[in-house]
């Protein structure tokens, strides 16, 4: 059994030393599957997902960490992989395909829901579309999920939050990816539906809130050591949706605005009335993540978390062709202190060896 790590060295030693390795291992075998894939589109895309995005396999795994037995914290590692994978993958379909059906990005996010439920029966969930033989590869990453969630010792205690957390994320990708005329109507008919359940923020600010996967990898992850109180589960789901998965994906929206300014794509950033307005919400977003995270078990960890998606996301090689983004992140960095910077410089350091 090892200990969560609560300072930034311990918690850099055990990702370099624990986690990448094992997330690579994982993924290469999921590299391998797709490139056995028959259909060249979803073949191409399978193959993209996972060469453009290892970064995201390798964040989310961090919460293996929460997982206090080795053998555990591998199975808990090839559920995130898995699952991180799908998500990517159909991230791709959906951002890249010629289809703009809602039905078939919802048919296709079936899967995500399914892979949170052992036992469930599969389904084709490239119905819907033109391209269909991938050789059991989708299939094969839910199965992945499943079997591990069939193992953990609290999987009962957390199943009802994962779905909850994962109906959101799964509505964001759905609603997103139509045409470009009905994705902002549809993303404010959402959260009007949602809006008496949140606290104050704005349309574009809780889809950011429903786009990342974090929560789901830390009930997870915790759930692999037992079973696990309801009120741990309240206080994981509570404090990762909105404030820590929103602080994660207005990130990722913050350093992408040149790209998807050029590439006409949605941007949450964009709807903010002034740069201003865009830094005081931010901030309010660190901070209130920040506060959840006291609440939390192993509350150090989670903190050590708010602070490395600033200083992860500040060395990424966008940021240094836009100049108000950088002011952003300089005024978001002060804020996490000492810590952030040791993650920046960290991440600086590993994204230099790595190129």
């Amino acid at each position: 059994m090892n200990d969560v790590p609560s300072q930034p060295w311990s918690l850099m030693m055990r990702i370099y030393k624990e986690i990448i390795p094992n997330v690579h291992r994982e993924l290469d075998l999921w590299r391998k599957k797709a490139e056995y894939i028959p259909n060249e589109e979803l073949r191409t895309q399978a193959i993209a997902s996972i060469d453009s995005k290892t970064f995201h396999c390798e964040g989310g795994s961090i919460y293996a960490l929460l997982a206090l037995y080795p053998d555990r914290r591998k199975e808990v590692i090839r559920f995130i992989v898995a699952y991180q994978t799908i998500s990517d993958y159909l991230d791709n379909l959906c951002d890249r395909s010629t289809s703009l059906d809602p039905e078939d990005f919802r048919m296709l996010h079936k899967s995500m829901r399914h892979a949170l439920t052992p036992g469930v029966a599969l389904e084709n969930y490239y119905r819907l579309r033109e391209d269909q033989d991938d050789g059991g590869y989708l299939h094969d990453l839910v199965l992945t999920c499943q079997k591990v969630l069939d193992q953990l010792p609290g999987f009962t205690q957390i199943h009802s939050g994962l779905i909850e957390l994962a109906e959101h994320y799964c509505n964001l990708q759905i609603h997103k990816h139509v045409i470009h005329e009905e994705r902002v109507p549809r993303l404010k008919r959402w959260f009007s539906e949602n809006e008496r359940k949140l606290p104050a923020m704005s349309w574009y600010e809780f889809s950011a809130c429903a786009g990342s996967t974090l929560g789901i990898f830390c009930l997870v992850s915790y759930a692999s050591n037992g079973e696990v109180d309801p009120e741990v589960v309240h206080k994981v789901k509570e404090g990762y949706f909105p404030w820590i998965q929103g602080l994660h994906i207005m990130m990722d929206y913050l350093i992408d605005q040149e790209e998807d300014k050029n590439g006409g794509d949605l941007n949450f950033c964009f709807y903010y009335e002034s740069q201003d307005r865009m830094i005081d919400r931010l901030l309010h977003f660190f901070k209130m993540a920040d506060r959840s995270a006291k609440d939390l078990p192993h509350s150090k960890f989670h903190a050590l978390i708010t602070r490395g998606l600033l200083g992860i996301y500040s060395t990424d090689a966008k940021v240094k062709r836009q100049r108000d983004v950088q002011d952003v992140l300089k005024k978001l960095m002060r804020a996490g202190g000492m810590s952030a910077y040791y993650f920046y410089w960290n991440s600086w350091i590993y994204r230099k060896v790595k190129a």
